[in-house]
């Protein structure tokens, strides 16, 4: 394997805990504790914050690499705290007429789905589609069959648009299964047919190439591939897309909102045409300033780069589980990552044994120092670029060592009655 794409040596790792669930919290670069330090050094002594460098440069710098990051423009970027505070600016934003509908792959984040939800009082559906045959969510999620290479979600999903179809919301990759669904080919159907794309990209940035073609909007947070800490994001929005929805109403969405040369107070002013006419107010400066820091790090060493070293580190975890309580699993996975249908989180299925095997898996693991996730019926690994091949052994390792706990017999009658929130989670 060549050099990694990210330093393991730039982040605060050690021996002890191997981190693999970046897809609940990414480990934040030292660099993003040094520059979060210095700004609270100026806020100690607020005369040194500089308004041009700090309050307007920083929000500056952050959305131009975040435009970097997607491929797009700077000014097609909103700042947004988080991605389900993006997804609402673009859900209450949007000219709704009684009747439209909001089309959803079942089983997406409830950051997608609740500022959908959240409609019903206007008139507007919130309609899911399940992806695959078998596919089952909600209080029936662990009973959900996998998404397999022959599974095609794409055509589900668009022979599933109706006539008041206004908006198809849903995850690049999905949080629990780990599938990434093919953005372009969703892209040209939903412009053929009027309809908008929304995209929920939290699991895909960072880690996955981002393609902006046939999106109307693409909204993130920075806590997990990112790197950063929780509480800031951004919304990429279309130009066009975006002159339809409502402006936040702030007041740095309008013009000359910064010259104090013209009075606070002079009111008869336009709205901004360009990303910032969404954002909520004045910009957290502290969790931009960290992001920015994070942003830089992922764009110089280049996201095909990190995207291409996952997939290795997943083909090496999955060569070595060929012949463990896994193997169900592993071909299933292994024809889903070489057609190009995974992310950076390789989701094992439960294959029928349930919540309890599944967290006493995850206490072994934990016991050993490796940290994984758990989400509905699907035990999670994430690498991520500063993960080394010795990092994907010890994952193998530990998930070899517990072929005792995965061959455990567990009944059908067992599961049933187990509670489901015994499984350890995180985020």
């Amino acid at each position: 394997m060549s050099a990694l794409p990210l330093n393991p040596a730039l982040f605060h790792l050690d021996k002890d805990h191997l981190w693999v669930m970046h897809c609940s919290e990414g480990p934040v670069p030292r660099a993003g504790m040094r520059v979060a330090r210095a700004f609270m050094q100026k806020e100690l002594r607020p005369w040194e914050v500089r308004w041009e460098e700090d309050f307007q440069g920083i929000p500056a710098a952050l959305r131009a690499e975040a435009a970097a990051l997607l491929g797009g423009r700077p000014e097609d970027i909103s700042l947004s705290p988080t991605t389900s505070s993006a997804l609402v600016t673009v859900a209450q934003g949007f000219p709704w007429e009684p009747g439209d509908e909001v089309l959803a792959p079942l089983g997406e984040f409830p950051s997608n789905a609740w500022p959908w939800l959240a409609l019903r009082s206007r008139g507007v559906r919130f309609r899911e589609v399940p992806l695959w045959e078998g596919h089952r969510a909600g209080v029936e999620a662990w009973a959900s069959e996998p998404p397999r290479a022959e599974s095609d979600p794409e055509t589900r999903l668009i022979e599933a648009i109706g006539p008041r179809t206004r908006i198809l919301a849903l995850s690049w990759v999905r949080f629990q299964d780990g599938l990434k669904l093919d953005l372009q080919r969703l892209g040209v159907a939903c412009k053929d047919r009027g309809v908008h794309l929304v995209v929920d990209g939290i699991q895909a940035a960072g880690t996955v190439p981002a393609n902006l073609e046939g999106l109307s909007a693409f909204a993130t947070g920075g806590h997990k591939g990112l790197l950063s800490p929780q509480g800031m994001g951004f919304l990429w929005t279309d130009e066009h897309f975006r002159q339809s929805l409502s402006p936040s109403g702030t007041w740095l969405s309008v013009e000359d909102a910064t010259d104090f040369s013209r009075p606070s107070t002079d009111f008869d002013r336009a709205w901004l045409a360009d990303g910032r006419a969404l954002e909520p107010g004045g910009p957290n400066l502290l969790q931009a300033s960290t992001l920015l820091e994070s942003l830089r790090l992922i764009n110089g060493a280049r996201v095909p780069a990190i995207a291409a070293h996952v997939a290795l580190l997943q083909a090496r975890l999955l060569d070595a589980l060929d012949d463990t309580g896994w193997r169900s699993d592993v071909e299933r996975l292994r024809l889903l990552l070489q057609g190009g249908r995974l992310g950076s989180i390789l989701a094992l299925h439960h294959s029928g044994k349930g919540p309890e095997v599944l967290d006493r898996l995850l206490k072994a693991g934990y016991r050993q120092g490796v940290f994984a996730s758990v989400r509905e019926g699907y035990l999670r690994v994430a690498f991520h670029g500063y993960h080394t091949e010795a990092d994907g052994d010890r994952v193998a390792a530990w998930l070899r060592g517990s072929t005792a706990i995965v061959d455990d017999p567990w009944s059908r009658s067992d599961r049933a009655r187990h509670d489901h929130t015994g499984i350890l989670q995180s985020h």
